[in-house]
């Protein structure tokens, strides 16, 4: 029996990955599945819809892969056995994205949760593709989230699979919730100076917690920081930060600092990371405009692919509602829309989408891909888009 794994651990990953890496190519195929299982996906099934739907086009394809009946039926198999496990919400990890791994005649049956991925995909190679999988925590990097209230601050290091507290700091607060020592209901000195002493503990903790910020990411530098805390305490902090922090600060959110588990400070984080990435896709469309202009960028599917092959491609900006089909020559590498465009590559083979073989390719490049949902920032781009490195 093939052994399933669906713990979110980093050394699960690696023992994943040592593992599919080992499988060697034969007339047998993998089925590799990457999913999107974000809040909105679950809804209504709609994550399962989609796999129903790729699964639907991956099997008219197959007749076009030229392989062997035995084959063919068994990929049919290990296609089932996915949508079969699909099926049961409760087989979902808590994680917004997973990745399924199926081989039936090598007993290959491998679930790894994670914490997103570019777009829901399904494939059929000689390989398991594992290249989104082996990126994915590098992709994430870490990410620091301090968590404030009046009295204390409480720091998390999140990554692609988890959050680990590596810090906290204690104020020095006055106790009490109000001045009372006025005996005729007056204002005076007495209140001022209380009033004062509490905004000089306030100034000294979010400075004491943004120095702490500033030591943890000279000790091991974060990609980025995520301020919570409670109302008005999500974003406080900010003003107190170091210029070159406050280019790191992807968001707030609302934590309760004294109640948070390091469960509750991943799932948020994932959250803000999210919004800032679509946020950033925004930017990303300007220096594809801009690019476009001076000859830094290309358009569309067929010249993207090009780049792709010749490595020029930078970014790669990838349309998540497009698919299409195409080739790819084994030796090489390269990808095409059209077999004339591979003209003098012998060993040519079928390509069920080659977006989603793109994407592969681009990991394998270590090119930064970006899948761009935000609506209008979508509509710049064609299928594919790429900003280059060189022209």
């Amino acid at each position: 029996m093939a052994r399933t794994t669906t713990k979110p651990a980093a050394g699960s990953i690696a023992a994943q990955l040592d593992r599919l890496n080992q499988f060697r190519p034969g007339k047998d195929r993998v089925v590799s599945c990457y999913l999107k299982v974000e809040p909105r996906d679950r809804a209504r099934g709609k994550y399962l819809i989609k796999v129903k739907n790729r699964v639907r086009d991956l099997e008219a394809a197959l007749p076009e892969l030229e392989l062997e009946r035995s084959t063919v039926e068994a990929i049919k198999a290990d296609l089932a056995r996915v949508l079969d496990f699909l099926k049961h919400p409760g087989n979902l990890p808590a994680s917004q994205g997973l990745a399924i791994f199926a081989c039936g005649p090598q007993k290959l049956w491998t679930v790894v949760p994670l914490p997103s991925v570019h777009r829901s995909r399904l494939a059929v190679d000689r390989t398991p593709l594992v290249r989104e999988l082996a990126a994915a925590e590098d992709e994430f990097g870490r990410v620091l989230t301090a968590v404030l209230d009046r009295t204390a601050a409480r720091f998390f290091q999140v990554t692609a699979f988890g959050a680990t507290e590596v810090a906290d700091i204690t104020a020095d607060a006055t106790r009490g919730s109000r001045f009372t020592g006025a005996q005729d209901g007056r204002p005076g000195w007495g209140e001022h100076n209380y009033n004062n002493r509490l905004r000089t503990e306030r100034q000294r903790h979010l400075e004491a917690a943004a120095l702490q910020i500033q030591a943890l990411d000279k000790a091991d530098p974060v990609r980025g920081i995520v301020l919570a805390g409670i109302g008005t305490d999500a974003g406080v902090l900010q003003p107190y930060l170091h210029p070159y922090l406050l280019d790191r600060v992807m968001g707030s959110v609302r934590l309760n600092a004294k109640k948070v588990t390091p469960a509750e400070v991943l799932e948020a984080t994932l959250a803000v990371r999210q919004e800032w990435e679509r946020t950033s896709e925004l930017l990303l469309m300007h220096d594809l405009e801009e690019g476009l202009g001076t000859g830094w960028a290309v358009d569309g599917v067929h010249e993207t692919l090009k780049a792709l092959g010749r490595g020029q491609v930078r970014t790669l900006l990838v349309d998540p509602d497009v698919a299409e089909s195409g080739f790819r020559g084994i030796s090489s590498g390269r990808l095409s829309l059209m077999e004339a465009d591979l003209r003098g590559e012998k060993d040519l083979v079928p390509v069920i989408d080659v977006i989603d073989d793109a994407i592969e390719e681009a990991l394998r490049q270590r090119v930064t891909v970006n899948v761009v949902f935000e609506p209008s920032a979508k509509k710049a781009i064609h299928g594919l888009a790429a900003l280059l490195r060189f022209r």
